[in-house]
């Protein structure tokens, strides 16, 4: 599915997530990256990933159809984000992508009991 900007898909019922989503939002100062709860079955719907693959990891989908997860999306995201696509360089680093992936599978099956999620009233 193509759309018209980035858009992140994350685990609005995350406490680590919202972190994440409270940093970036910060960093996205021209407002970019459209930032979609997976718990939003209406507008998740629309891109047709499986919601159990929502709940294991992180979901940008770009404009050009591309859809990449968990450590994959992170370079991508910050070079969307003004002043922090240097950041992204990190990512080239050989052998740094599958310490990467390995890392943010170890913290998004323990994400939950990590940071305690912010309770909106």
């Amino acid at each position: 599915m193509r759309v018209n900007g980035p858009t992140l898909i994350y685990d609005g019922e995350c406490g680590l997530c919202q972190e994440a989503v409270a940093l970036l939002t910060r960093w996205d100062r021209t407002g970019r990256v459209t930032l979609v709860p997976f718990q939003d079955q209406e507008r998740v719907r629309t891109f047709g990933i499986p919601v159990p693959a929502l709940a294991a990891a992180m979901h940008l989908i770009l404009p050009d159809g591309r859809v990449l997860a968990g450590a994959d999306a992170a370079p991508e995201l910050l070079r969307l984000l003004p002043g922090k696509e240097w950041i992204a360089i990190v990512f080239r680093v050989p052998g740094i992508m599958p310490v990467a992936r390995q890392v943010y599978a170890w913290i998004a099956r323990r994400r939950h009991c990590l940071v305690r999620p912010v309770q909106v009233e």
